[in-house]
């Protein structure tokens, strides 16, 4: 392969909103470059996995290195298609870190939604280029003037130099790739200084073990080379050294300064290469590590259970499998008095959530069951003893509690005018603090929130999407703690309290929920042979309360006339033996209920 210099290397990043056809241009792209021939082409070729070939999202950022041809001078052009979504915002922002321009993509039908504005302050940080695309110009519904309008109005960017293109068709990608070329600045970065690479993606491979995707910002990274991860400072041979391509990646003995390209260590975990993190030369190692590392972090919680109490090992060993390829996801074990044995789970957003569950039901062959989604508080004690809490069982008695402190999340919704009284009354609901309220246009809103975050991990996205008929978009960034007046609702059947049952709750709202949870509660679970009480509890006062009725039986149809001593004898000794039932009595908890916490606003 011919050495390109420095000057004709072009990273770029594409940024867009979910659906806005991100990675369908990624893929013309390449197909113009020639880099896969038709034969071997498919839809979203960088989108690896079935979920995200099936949901039309990206999950894990893809790059693949092009080589193009302009004015007979030849450039390599390193595409890094990041995740929308805003569960992998910090995955997005190190894409982002190893590009030096974005292409900002906006629908030509839908124009500008909640994470576009997201991902696009994420590039202005980094100080990239910003190249406006207008896709899906074959629409009928295309209105590129107003998008482009909105575009200058909702984010404040010059829209003049722009390009109109359709992936679908292939329409005015050439002169997108052109413009790629002449707009975004090639890297810079000494040649000559010690080796400096940003790890902005890991994954793990079967044969190869732990592998890195790198930008490198300065030096050079060579087969055979003894490297150091600054975060771990451990040190590592480098074993091999590939460019990224979406079919086969192609071989090289160095990685030179502004390219990008996979190291091979032959390390056993992802682990030891955090997303984020600098890999330098360990015998001549750079000063100063590249800005902005951080371990995920994960922001909700939520019990995961095999419905076959005896498939726990099968769950353990698939979650650590995951994990091989998702460093964000963490785990415990925890038992529970109504599902058994399982594992407390942290992710990174809801998404996440739903994604990991589908990969484990799909891909491990397993059936499970979710707890309600919770987030981690800060409770500060009467001994001046600060903790986290993730699960509200661990939560201290109300006696050693001095204050709780929630997480709060800035809410970004672009909405058409009309859902506008709908959308404020929904967020005022959730206790939401209104930030600002713009008119991009005669027909578009924004809208900034500040939010607790625990009103978000519920059930709010369908809500929105209801209220707004799904017109409106939404996007969230943790924003810290603040101070919040919340209890823990338990949830007692026939007297005992059911754990995984347990939710935090705002004070003024505690009743209300209870009410409505000992009612769903009701028409769930199934009658018994004796009465049970279903009750809702903060601390040890009783706030709510709903019998389920006892399965009768006619214990008198026997009697044909005769003394009524006789009928009476046979009801009491009915009487005594539904006593002594209900005091040995198990009332099994059917798995749906664990799920009507999501429905207690409706």
């Amino acid at each position: 392969m011919a050495i390109v210099p420095q000057s004709n290397i072009r990273n770029f990043s594409i940024i867009a909103h979910i659906d806005h056809g991100k990675s369908t241009l990624a893929d013309r792209i390449i197909q113009e470059c020639g880099a896969i021939s038709d034969r071997e082409m498919s839809a979203q070729v960088m989108d690896t996995m079935d979920i995200e070939k099936e949901r039309g999202i990206t999950i894990k950022a893809q790059s693949v290195r092009l080589d193009y041809i302009k004015d007979g001078v030849p450039y390599v052009l390193n595409l890094i298609d990041t995740p929308g979504h805003v569960d992998f915002s910090y995955e997005v922002s190190r894409s982002l870190a190893s590009s030096e321009g974005a292409l900002l993509i906006v629908d030509a039908a839908q124009g500008v939604e909640a994470q576009t504005i997201a991902n696009v302050y994420i590039a202005i940080e980094n100080n990239l280029e910003l190249l406006p695309v207008v896709n899906k110009i074959d629409l009928p519904a295309a209105d590129p003037d107003r998008v482009l309008h909105e575009l200058e109005n909702a984010i404040g960017i010059d829209a003049t130099e722009h390009c109109l293109v359709s992936a679908k068709t292939g329409q005015g990608v050439k002169e997108l790739i052109d413009a790629i070329v002449e707009k975004i600045p090639a890297p810079k970065g000494d040649e000559k200084a010690p080796a400096k690479a940003l790890i902005y993606d890991s994954w793990f491979d079967n044969y190869l073990g732990a592998l890195a995707l790198v930008r490198v910002f300065e030096g050079s990274l060579k087969k055979g080379q003894l490297a150091k991860v600054m975060g771990t400072k451990r040190e590592h041979q480098i074993l091999d050294l590939m460019y990224p391509h979406p079919i086969a990646p192609t071989k090289t003995s160095e990685i030179r300064t502004g390219e990008v390209g996979i190291v091979v260590m032959g390390l056993k975990n992802v682990d030891a290469l955090m997303v984020g993190d600098t890999i330098t030369d360990a015998k001549k190692p750079t000063s100063n590590a590249i800005e902005g590392f951080a371990p995920a972090k994960p922001f909700v919680f939520a019990g995961i259970y095999p419905i076959e109490t005896d498939r726990f090992e099968d769950l353990r060993d698939a979650l650590n499998k995951l994990k091989l390829n998702d460093s964000s996801l963490s785990f415990e074990p925890e038992s529970s008095m109504a599902l058994g044995s399982g594992f407390r789970t942290g992710f990174l957003g809801m998404l996440h959530m739903e994604v990991v569950k589908e990969r484990l039901e799909r891909e491990f062959d397993l059936d499970l069951i979710a707890t309600a989604p919770t987030v981690v508080y800060e409770v500060l004690q009467t001994n001046g003893e600060k903790i986290e809490i993730q699960n509200p069982s661990e939560l201290p008695e109300t006696q050693k509690i001095d204050t709780i402190f929630e997480p709060y999340v800035k809410a970004t919704i672009l909405t058409p005018q009309e859902f506008v009284g709908n959308l404020i009354k929904l967020l005022s609901d959730r206790r939401g603090i209104q930030i600002k309220m713009d008119y991009l246009n005669e027909t578009r809103v924004l809208l900034e929130y500040d939010i607790p975050m625990n009103e978000i991990v519920m059930d709010f996205y369908d809500k929105l999407k209801s209220t707004t008929k799904g017109y409106a978009s939404f996007d969230y960034e943790p924003i810290g703690f603040r101070l919040g007046k919340l209890v823990k609702l338990d949830i007692r059947v026939a007297g005992d309290i059911v754990d995984a049952l347990s939710i935090i709750v705002p004070d003024e709202k505690a009743r209300t929920r209870g009410l409505a949870f000992v009612n769903q509660l009701k028409e769930l679970i199934p009658r018994q042979l004796f009465e049970v009480a279903i009750q809702a509890s903060v601390g040890n006062t009783v706030i709510a309360r709903s019998n389920v009725k006892s399965v009768g039986k006619n214990v008198t149809a026997k009697c044909y006339g005769g003394d009524i001593t006789r009928k009476r004898k046979l009801l009491e000794k009915q009487k005594a033996g539904k006593k002594r039932m209900k005091s040995i009595g198990k009332v099994d908890v059917p798995q749906e209920a664990f799920m009507a916490v999501l429905k207690l606003d409706g």
